[in-house]
């Protein structure tokens, strides 16, 4: 396998934000993943396993480690169930279902997501989470070793999942759908909804915050007078309050201070503390 060591997680992210990579790779198959996985074991490195570089935020220093780019790519139809590989697009799984007249994953579309990023988080959207219409998920191990949970197993909760605490990379997922003549229409709508309610043409991670119980973060924030709030080159978004947009060469550091001048305002402002939906990447 070729490790380039010349990379940047900025050419990764949606957010265009990440310093260089000390070994990186791309994966097309679960061979592929396994060499990389047990490289990093041989450097005693840590890994990290990239999907399409949303909902992460990267140090402006990079990654000390490996960076393995899983694009284990395919998709297996036996209606209603889909066999899919981690490193497809979310959108694309989503859209295709709903194309076919298969209900459960319309809200995936838009969504810039592979689906093995999708599952860690258990995206979702419109009232609906990936793990609704997951069956079982193929788990590679930091010993290279390949297990297979069921659903029941993986303690899915809001934008959480067992996978937050186990070492190793999605391979791929099983989901079953239900047949659905409206699907395409239904999905249709929620693209639309969502072309006018989020900054989709400009570079962000998604959603910043977790909703509180009860409660929406992105109307917290624009009720405490926060929309268009910078700094640095990072700002709080005029379209939708929860998402944070690099409008100009913004860093690493400059979106960290404007999530934390957010939850202090908010807070000050609301009494509510605002917890963070993103995962940040350390250099290590």
């Amino acid at each position: 396998m070729f490790f380039a060591t010349d990379r940047k997680l900025s050419e990764f992210s949606t957010f265009s934000i990440g310093g260089p990579i000390r070994y990186f790779a791309e994966v097309k198959t679960a061979v592929e993943m396994k060499e990389g996985i047990l490289f990093a074991k041989e450097q005693s490195l840590p890994f990290f396993i990239l999907g399409k570089g949303s909902n992460c935020l990267f140090s402006d220093r990079g990654f000390n480690g490996v960076v393995l780019l899983n694009r284990i790519d395919f998709c297996e139809w036996r209606e209603p169930y889909v066999t899919v590989g981690a490193g497809t697009s979310f959108s694309y799984l989503g859209v295709q279902s709903a194309k076919l007249g298969l209900t459960g994953l319309e809200f995936a579309a838009g969504i810039p997501a592979s689906v093995g990023g999708a599952i860690f988080m258990n995206a979702g959207a419109n009232g609906k989470e990936t793990c609704e219409t997951l069956v079982s998920v193929t788990f590679m191990n930091e010993d290279g070793k390949i297990h297979e949970y069921t659903k029941e197993e993986l303690d899915f909760s809001y934008r959480h999942s067992r996978f937050q605490t186990l070492i190793g990379a999605i391979i791929s997922a099983r989901f079953r759908l239900t047949c659905e003549p409206t699907a395409r229409k239904k999905q249709l709508e929620i693209i639309d909804y969502r072309m006018k309610t989020q900054p989709l043409k400009q570079k962000s991670i998604g959603c910043i915050f977790r909703n509180p119980s009860g409660a929406s973060a992105g109307r917290l924030i624009q009720e405490s007078g926060l929309k268009g709030l910078r700094i640095g080159g990072a700002k709080v978004s005029e379209i939708h309050a929860n998402f944070i947009v690099n409008e100009k060469l913004a860093t690493s550091d400059d979106v960290h201070q404007l999530i934390k001048e957010v939850q202090e305002q908010v807070l000050q402002k609301t009494g509510i503390q605002l917890q963070p939906e993103i995962r940040v990447i350390p250099y290590v």
